[in-house]
């Protein structure tokens, strides 16, 4: 598979200039996670962008996200969200990662505070 990592860079370089996004734990918002390497989460379509829920907070620049798919896996990776627009989606926890909150863009949810939880004990376990 061909991956247009050229547009991407075109992208970056206008997010770099954007300023820190203000967020909060539990939202899940668009994020522009780009063209990546090998089996990392990349964003989709042009626009670069997939659903993330924020984890964690370490300031205003940066935060903790774990990206989120709507396709189904049985393994212990991918933890099941619930129905948003009319689809499973589902928290890839194997894909964490700390983002620049410039990624970030509109807010489309808040997690209630038991997924959030139970989220949260699965990337204890998983380290």
């Amino acid at each position: 598979m061909h991956k247009d990592f050229d547009s991407w860079n075109k992208r970056k370089k206008e997010i770099n200039e954007r300023k820190p996004n203000y967020y909060h734990q539990r939202e899940i918002r668009w994020c522009s996670l780009g063209v990546n390497i090998g089996f990392e989460q990349d964003g989709t379509n042009n626009t670069y962008r997939r659903p993330v829920s924020i984890i964690k907070g370490f300031s205003r620049r940066v935060c903790l996200i774990v990206p989120l798919t709507t396709s189904q896996k049985k393994n212990p990776y991918h933890i099941e969200l619930g129905i948003f627009e009319d689809k499973k989606v589902f928290a890839i926890l194997s894909q964490i990662r700390l983002i620049d909150t410039k990624r970030l863009h509109d807010r489309l949810a808040v997690l209630n505070k038991k997924k959030f939880e139970e989220i949260r004990k699965a990337i204890r376990d998983l380290i």
